[in-house]
């Protein structure tokens, strides 16, 4: 028999798929009613309400599953979870057809002046004519970030007539045709749309994505939408624009410090806002109640969830032998994610010698985790990695071969999509640690770890130098370079590693170097 303890009065309509399944018992009930015995709890399912501590999991030994009707797992410890072998799962796609529809509503209301037309209704005034609005009919809206709340807004916005363009570097050319958007550049985007929503994830990469330089970009007259994450636009260049006339107007669910008090933005007429509403439907709390009950169950019978957001269990002994690869593994999926941030439908991994002897299933996804870590808004792991890859039509393949390439284990690591691809060899060396060995052909040997800067150039005598003296003009000290090239006078490579990340404007320094080609930065 299982006993689980639903908290946080989750309904017991939620609970169906434990209810009914034999050799399972279900207490409802809060952690410290001192009526349930905690120590026999095998699972135990939350929203936000109850904070699972250290302190809690002391109390509850036999517990092996934790959760969350929700997707943020802010009130749960999960590194003292992981340490205890207990995985913790949450539900990342419970709340995706609420949030496309309050991300539609607040576009409708927004372009047809409803709040503000509704505010002067119920005063008693009849203003027609202040509140003529504009059609969603034959308007072009732009996506940036094209994931289940995308995809699902994009429906939407085909059927009332809109254009949909799309910025979304995981987006094929392929999968864009299938879900009928255009796939744009982010330049693109901000220039030829007449409303941008963002559904992103909050990410070093994504915050300020709108900001005093790319909303400037903006055709004049734009709209913005944001539902997602606060932070995403950079709210205090959002009112300038907003002041100035440039932005039309703006519907906001969120914002980077919530509630918004005395916030600049909310004294626009044009800005509306709700209390970051995106998931408060009946029915989205139901679904994810579902979804985790059903996750619990899957983890009864024995089978993989889905949904898992930390990382599986395992014995000390199978740990210690894979945990080299594993770490190596991860770091290259992150190196692909960032060297080849465009459309991916593959991708494939190949093992040889001593790494084709361990469980390379765990491997590749490891690889995939470390691929997603920065690009989604949700954990990924091992467990749920090739369900997410799977989702966004990514093709995941696994070889073993016989080639080393002269070293005792490799490796390798294939992206393609749209005709393109990019590869990275690694390999473990004892002593050594992880090495980078090859990176898009070019042979090279660094360890993938901290800041690193890859810069591909052209063969030329100085290029180097002119990089090595731009950063020391500003007093940025390189920890160590590598450098690599395929002939003499060609293309080539240098990878360079530093104590701290490099800012935005030094990036930009370096990309304005002559035969400088690309610069991709890495944080590992």
């Amino acid at each position: 028999m299982f006993h689980v303890l639903a908290a946080d009065s989750i309904k017991e309509e939620g609970l169906q798929p434990l209810l009914e399944q034999n050799g399972v018992q279900v207490h409802i009930g809060s952690v410290d009613s001192g009526i349930i015995d905690l120590q026999k709890i095998d699972a135990l399912l939350v929203r936000s309400a109850t904070k699972v501590t250290q302190e809690l999991l002391d109390l509850m030994p036999s517990l092996k599953i934790i959760g969350r009707a929700g997707v943020g797992v802010d009130n749960i410890d999960i590194a003292e979870a992981t340490k205890r072998g207990i995985i913790v799962v949450n539900a990342p796609d419970g709340n995706t057809i609420s949030t496309a529809e309050h991300t539609f509503a607040m576009m409708s209301a927004l372009m047809r002046n409803i709040p503000q037309a509704h505010s002067t209704v119920k005063n008693g005034e009849w203003k027609r004519n202040k509140f003529i609005g504009n059609e969603l009919y034959g308007k072009i809206l732009g996506i940036i970030g094209l994931g289940r709340i995308g995809s699902e807004l994009a429906k939407r916005a085909k059927a009332f007539g809109m254009s949909v363009k799309v910025y979304d570097p995981f987006l094929t050319k392929e999968r864009a045709a299938v879900l009928g958007v255009q796939l744009s550049s982010f330049d693109e985007v901000l220039a030829e749309t007449d409303i941008i929503s963002v559904h992103t994830p909050l990410t070093k990469e994504t915050k300020g994505l709108l900001n005093e330089k790319t909303l400037s970009q903006t055709k004049k007259g734009v709209y913005l939408l944001n539902c997602a994450r606060g932070g995403i636009i950079d709210e205090m260049a959002l009112a300038h624009f907003i002041e100035n006339g440039h932005v039309a107007g703006a519907a906001l669910d969120v914002f980077e410090v919530e509630p918004p008090e005395n916030h600049p933005l909310l004294k626009f007429d044009s800005v509306i806002a709700t209390p970051h509403l995106g998931a408060s439907t009946k029915e989205a709390q139901l679904n994810v109640a579902t979804q985790v009950a059903s996750e619990i169950r899957t983890f009864f019978e024995n089978n993989p969830v889905a949904n898992s957001i930390n990382l599986p269990a395992m014995s000390k002994e199978i740990y210690e032998k894979i945990q080299p690869y594993h770490q190596l593994a991860k770091e290259m999926g992150k190196i692909v994610s960032e060297c080849h941030n465009k459309g991916i439908s593959e991708l494939t991994a190949t093992y040889s010698g001593t790494a084709a002897e361990l469980e390379t299933t765990f491997l590749t996804k490891a690889l995939l985790a470390g691929f997603f870590e920065n690009r989604i808004d949700m954990k990924v792991n091992e467990v749920n990695a090739i369900h997410i890859a799977k989702e966004r039509g990514i093709m995941v393949g696994e070889k073993v071969t016989g080639n080393s390439y002269g070293y005792a284990n490799t490796i390798t690591v294939t992206a393609s999509g749209d005709g393109e691809s990019f590869t990275v060899r690694g390999t473990y060396i004892d002593h050594y640690g992880p090495r980078i060995v090859n990176l898009d052909g070019f042979n090279i040997d660094f360890h993938p770890s901290g800041n690193l800067l890859y810069i591909q150039h052209m063969d030329r005598p100085g290029v180097i130098g002119h990089v090595g003296k731009v950063l020391g003009d500003h007093d940025v000290n390189i920890a160590t370079m590598q450098v690599g090239r395929k002939e003499a006078g060609g293309e080539a490579i240098m990878v360079l590693s530093f104590d701290k990340p490099l800012s935005i404007e030094m990036i930009s320094k370096l990309e304005s170097l002559q035969d400088i080609v690309t610069i991709n930065s890495i944080v590992l």
